[in-house]
């Protein structure tokens, strides 16, 4: 079996998925202040640089190319079923994103790249990193990391910390096959063939890859957007978490389409609930009048809020019922039972959630939920009307 970068899934498999990529030296880890809320909205994928974290460090030989880095990330894509996706990277990793909008344009649905560049400065300086790491190890890397990657009042807190200790793990061989890569990386000549929507962000106090590097990336890369943030330096993701994760939310909500995301997201979910059956039956009856009423319904009820993952849907099914009942929405609550047992409630458990209806929505009200769930229950595989 083919080897696979080491990653981690989170968010909802319905949601559309983004792909982040790691900086030099760092793990996956150098994301976790983004990922919480991004993962609301997207199936967030993360990934490990050969030798880096926990992704095997023989996946990287000497000599390596920014595009073989590419191409393990498409493998672990076209392993995880992912035809087009979102994609964000730091610093190297940003430069692997760039190198798959260049060649590969019609996998990146958009880019954002981070703190990174077309060129990262003479090619001598990383042969000559990559041969000092074979000989030594990362720990004389490891010990001018911090003001590389920090502004001087970061370098002390804790999120710092961590990530150098990831550098001071990473496996030598596999670091500096990173540093061949960087080395030969020239992606200036190709910047205009990256059609994708793209975001590029840059620390103003990066000492790496200067804001310099970033305002090249914005000019070469067509109706691109450049965002200098104050206060950060290399990692910026890390050092200010917050004004990235606004940056790259409103980014990816604009260029795929906030309500295209909404409406992939809730047809699948609406789908997953009330069944292909109900869904195709409701699609067939759609007329020009009730076309943006049906929209409606799949981006807002489905898509909005049945994705939300504050709630399982169990807990969403309960809460359904009882209002249906509260309302007398017979049609809605017959459909609605049987929901609540896709979604795996069963038939006592839908009793006991009728039940308690009878004292906040009134005896009669529950009185007529018993009998339209007693009456699906009893049908069980007949189809409902679908909303």
């Amino acid at each position: 079996m083919k080897q696979l970068l080491h990653h981690r899934i989170d968010g909802a498999p319905e949601h559309p998925p983004l792909v982040l990529g790691p900086s030099l030296g760092t793990s996956l880890a150098v994301w976790d202040a983004q990922v919480p809320a991004l993962a609301r909205r997207h199936r967030v994928i993360r990934w490990d640089l050969p030798g880096h974290g926990h992704s095997p460090a023989g996946l990287l030989a000497e000599g390596a190319t920014v595009g073989d880095l590419a191409e393990l990330v498409l493998s672990l894509a076209d392993h995880l079923g992912l035809d087009r996706f979102g994609y964000a990277g730091i610093s190297l990793g940003g430069a692997v994103g760039a190198h798959l909008a260049v060649h590969h344009p019609q996998r990146v649905q958009a880019l954002a790249v981070v703190c990174s560049s077309a060129r990262f400065g003479e090619p001598s300086g990383w042969r000559e990193r990559a041969e000092a790491v074979r000989e030594k190890g990362t720990g004389e890397v490891a010990a001018t990391a911090a003001g590389r990657w920090f502004t001087p009042a970061f370098v002390s807190a804790p999120a710092a910390t961590d990530l150098i200790a990831d550098l001071c793990e990473a496996d030598p061989a596999a670091y500096a096959a990173c540093c061949d890569a960087l080395s030969a990386y020239d992606l200036r000549a190709d910047l205009h063939r990256i059609t994708a929507p793209t975001l590029v962000l840059a620390g103003r106090a990066d000492p790496a890859t200067p804001p310099a590097h970033a305002r090249e990336l914005a000019d070469g890369i067509p109706r691109a957007t450049l965002l200098e943030i104050a206060g950060a330096s290399h990692l910026a993701p890390v050092e200010r978490p917050q004004a990235v994760l606004d940056a790259l939310k409103g980014h990816f909500a604009t260029a795929g389409g906030d309500d295209d995301v909404r409406r992939t997201a809730g047809t699948t979910v609406r789908r997953a609930v009330l069944g292909d059956a109900h869904v195709d039956r409701a699609v067939a009856r759609t007329t020009e009048l009730t076309a943006d009423f049906q929209d409606f319904i799949t981006r807002y009820a489905w898509g909005e809020i049945w994705t939300r993952p504050g709630l399982d849907r169990r807990t969403r099914s309960c809460i359904t019922l009882t209002a249906l009942v509260a309302q007398g929405h017979h049609e809605e609550l017959a459909l609605h039972v049987r929901a609540a047992l896709t979604n795996g409630l069963t038939a006592d458990e839908i009793g006991e959630a009728l039940l308690q209806t009878a004292v906040y929505c009134g005896v009669p009200a529950a009185n007529s939920a018993f009998a339209v769930a007693q009456r699906v229950l009893a049908e069980q595989e007949t189809p409902g009307e679908a909303h």
